[in-house]
């Protein structure tokens, strides 16, 4: 029996490259309310936040549910044409499946948009839990949305790793003790942001690195501590 059997994943940046969309949706905003783009760096850096925390301190000045409204318009218009799949996401799915992995989704985006990417690309049918922002009232970096997931799969943290390409995953998965991978294409994570507190257990440069990890950790199991400690 797998010491660790269930593999949870961050949807924008992680499994979905949605990286361009999610610029030119905030500089959509960012022209439509300032008339002029924004700083892309720190765009990048917001990049896994809950949407509202994010337009507060990008417009101090409001309409906070104007540029929400904006930004997401400009999203769906051009979201299905535009995203695509990180190389190697959907073997990997079917591997860990065949290998009898639990697979769930731990997201900050909203359940439909989210449904219609891992549906468009064949992913679907391998999700056994999935949690979108609505689903819990305390987003990442609280343990909450993680812990929603491993309730729904009947898991417990030591059973689970978490993938992601954000600091807020990294965070998400210290707090629920759960062991946390970044992903080597983060945008939202620079190079020299990748050692310190926020430092993931492991960093993986291609989506296959994932299943040598699960190998290791099931061989020689390592409890994550939570941030801080």
């Amino acid at each position: 029996m797998k010491k660790i059997d269930t593999v949870l994943f961050d949807f924008d940046g992680t499994i979905m490259d949605t990286n361009e969309l999610i610029l030119r949706s905030w500089q959509h905003a960012f022209v439509m309310f300032t008339g002029k783009e924004g700083d892309e760096e720190e765009i990048l850096r917001s990049y896994g936040e809950p949407i509202f925390g994010t337009v507060d301190r990008f417009f101090p000045d409001g309409p906070s549910a104007g540029v929400v409204a904006a930004y997401r318009e400009y999203q769906e218009r051009y979201y299905e044409e535009t995203i695509t799949l990180f190389p190697g996401i959907l073997d990997l799915f079917k591997t860990l499946k065949t290998q009898g992995y639990a697979i769930g989704i731990v997201t900050s985006r909203l359940y439909h948009s989210a449904k219609i990417g891992l549906e468009k690309f064949g992913l679907f049918d391998y999700v056994t839990a999935f949690v979108t922002i609505r689903d819990t009232e305390k987003p990442k970096p609280d343990p909450e949305p993680i812990l929603l997931a491993l309730s729904q799969l009947e898991k417990k943290p030591e059973q689970a790793i978490m993938v992601g390409d954000t600091k807020h995953d990294i965070q998400c998965a210290r707090n629920a003790y759960v062991v946390p991978v970044l992903v080597d294409w983060s945008l939202a994570v620079p190079p020299e942001a990748r050692s310190g507190e926020d430092a993931p257990d492991y960093i993986i440069e291609k989506a296959e690195d994932l299943l040598g990890i699960l190998e290791e950790l099931n061989a020689y199991p390592i409890v994550p501590k939570p941030q801080g400690e």
